[in-house]
């Protein structure tokens, strides 16, 4: 099954009409706090069965029918467990199964041993409450899947997305309303980002740039010739500094100094660049290292669209003009682009939405004046098209879903004698991602700085009390010093921490092994020591 663009198969609205939900791997309260009201929407007014599978007992778990609190990294492990007692009980849905899918037989021989008793072992979820879970999601006549950066932020990311999506197939919980896999987001335009060809291997709307015809087309329209050959990702690029292969880099909105794992490598990597251009609206701790700092626009001064998670193109409106010397970022682009050889010319941002609608078949039919009100979900082909709620309603994108055989595999670093503790780290409500948030008052006064959430069992064996617990977190990579906090929602030897805070930068400690297909780090997963100060 190919959700090549991570984007929700079905809408927000459906979700208070969901049967059964399952949230693995997002923090929902927290992280999408508009979607979890449609979640307690369904559980308090329509009767809903939540189950929520998270390592740290989140706000949504007091919502739960049933808590699967699995051990941080084994994800997989859990989900083919799942899928095993559904194969195992005769929960699946035959007919589904048959007319829309293949490569069952594969599948269900490669999770015969992941029986509840072994699962049990691995992810120190009961068997009972498994097999139960996996009872609720089949047996349900809706169930949806929401899931969120606590799945693909690990070495094994990509093959968490595939055991949810074997998951849906198995039980026909996709292509129908109210029901689906759901990734949300974590940004206003991360899907419009991807959907633009902001990954290295894609032009827009998904077209591969090795298939020789999207490279004509695109060609034909650029009048330039392209490379076939996929770019570099974010970490890789990172890498290539090191190797001497990536001279200069322009980061555009970014701050990978805080929001990268490793942080004390990646300073190192930008120094070595011979040259270093951030586009941004504040001097973010990466452009204090820029050789060249260009002025960017916030949200509120600038039209265009941004596509949210449920594959929406809304319209965005200029609201004041620009501050100081800050300029239209499409402008900077186009006259860098234009001084550097390649004459780049556009009147208007419509105009640039033209251009993307008559090269991207998803984005065929969509035009400003179409955008007003509610906007249009993509795909929306032409310009008689009412947009896609619903993704993969009669057949999939590529005819057959097709189940993945999804190894498990541990995470690369597990506690041990030296660094006994594991790490998983996240965001708080109150801040968004590397501190922009931080420059209101308010919120800083309502969560002023960065915590290391412990268990009470943990804290006592330290020595750390409640009033005095300023603590060390070292791993293998870094060390920070952080405030305690002694919580109840983390199991003994687990640790949390946020990454906003750029005085105790959970980066500093986190692992920069990548997902192999993906390339996203493992984030979710360290091992850390941690001593009293």
């Amino acid at each position: 099954m190919a959700f090549g663009s991570g984007a929700m198969t079905n809408s927000i609205g459906e979700i208070r009409n969901a049967d059964c939900i399952l949230v693995i791997g997002s923090n929902t309260t927290e992280n999408h706090p508009v979607i979890a009201l449609e979640i307690k929407t369904a559980v308090r007014q329509k009767g809903a069965k939540l189950i929520v599978a998270d390592p740290r007992r989140i706000d949504l778990v007091n919502e739960a029918h049933l808590w699967l609190g699995q051990k941080p990294g084994t994800d997989v492990a859990l989900i083919n467990g799942m899928i095993q007692a559904i194969i195992a009980q005769g929960w699946l849905n035959k007919t589904f199964v048959e007319e829309r899918t293949e490569g069952l037989e594969a599948l269900a021989k490669s999770v015969k041993e992941f029986t509840p008793e072994t699962v049990e072992k691995i992810t120190g979820v009961p068997a009972q409450d498994l097999v139960e879970a996996a009872r609720l999601f089949a047996q349900a006549p809706h169930s949806s899947i929401l899931y969120a950066m606590g799945i693909t932020q690990h070495a094994t990311g990509t093959n968490n997305v595939l055991a949810l999506a074997n998951l849906a197939m198995i039980t026909g919980q996709i292509g129908k309303l109210y029901s689906g896999v759901n990734p949300l987001r974590g940004q206003n335009n991360v899907q419009g980002a991807c959907d633009m060809g902001g990954l290295p291997n894609v032009y827009t709307g998904y077209q591969r740039v090795d298939d020789q015809t999207a490279q004509k087309k695109f060609e034909k329209a650029w009048g330039v010739p392209l490379s076939p050959r996929p770019g570099l990702t974010l970490m890789e690029m990172m890498k290539g500094i090191t190797e001497g292969k990536v001279k200069a880099l322009f980061i555009m909105g970014e701050n990978p100094l805080l929001s990268d794992p490793n942080a004390n490598k990646v300073q190192e990597e930008l120094k070595h660049l011979d040259l270093l251009v951030v586009q941004d609206i504040f001097l973010s701790e990466t452009a204090e290292l820029a050789h060249i700092v260009l002025p960017g626009v916030s949200f509120a001064e600038k039209d265009g669209t941004f596509t949210n998670t449920e594959r929406r193109v809304q319209r965005v409106r200029k609201a004041i003009e620009p501050v100081g010397s800050a300029r239209q970022d499409w402008q900077i682009i186009s006259e860098l682009s234009t001084q550097m050889g390649y004459p780049m010319q556009y009147n208007s941002p419509a105009a640039i939405m033209e251009e993307i609608a008559s090269l991207t078949p998803s984005y065929g039919g969509i035009r400003y004046e179409r955008l007003e009100g509610l906007g249009l979900q993509w795909p929306c082909p032409s310009v008689d098209h009412p947009g896609t709620p619903l993704l993969h309603k009669d057949k999939f994108t590529r005819g057959k879903g097709k189940f993945h055989v999804t190894p498990y595999v541990p995470a690369p670093e597990l506690p041990d004698e030296e660094y006994p503790f594991l790490l998983t780290t996240g965001r708080v409500l109150y801040h968004y991602h590397t501190m922009i948030s931080r420059k209101s008052k308010g919120l800083s006064e309502i969560y002023p700085e960065g915590l290391l959430e412990i268990n009470p069992e943990d804290a006592r064996r330290l020595g750390i009390q409640p009033d005095n617990g300023l603590v060390e977190v070292a791993s293998r990579r870094g060390k920070v010093k952080v405030k305690a906090k002694i919580s109840e929602n983390l199991q003994p030897g687990m640790v949390f921490m946020t990454f906003h805070f750029k005085e105790a930068a959970a980066n500093l400690l986190t692992l920069d092994v990548l997902d192999p297909v993906a390339k996203i780090p493992g984030y979710k997963v360290c091992a850390v020591k941690i001593q009293k100060i």
